[in-house]
């Protein structure tokens, strides 16, 4: 097994904090409401296109990046962040969120 680094931009995470925000769900039902919101084009007025161009995936082979990007962004709030990456580490150890800065 090896560690895969999964470069998350700020717009990557503000989208997922905008979709948390909205409903607060825990994976894997906030994919459904990320699904439903770049579908209506509610953040930023991005569709599918325009999220994956900045890191949003919405593909079979990109859930585990996305539901650590989530566990990540769910993580921000406090002590359920440990739990959260234990979880996802259990399901995708393969990946590991590492945000960057903005340009």
């Amino acid at each position: 097994m090896h560690d895969e680094a999964m470069s998350a931009s700020e717009d990557a995470l503000e989208f997922v904090r905008f979709c948390h925000a909205r409903r607060r769900l825990p994976w894997p039902e906030l994919y459904d409401e990320m699904c439903a919101v770049a579908r209506r084009r509610l953040f930023r007025g991005w569709g599918f296109d325009e999220l994956s161009e900045h890191g949003v995936g919405f593909g079979l082979f990109q859930l585990a990046e996305l539901s650590a990007l989530v566990a990540w962004v769910d993580g921000e709030g406090g002590p359920g962040r440990a739990a959260a990456m234990d979880g996802i580490a259990a399901a995708a150890p393969h990946v590991s969120v590492v945000p960057t800065q903005a340009a």
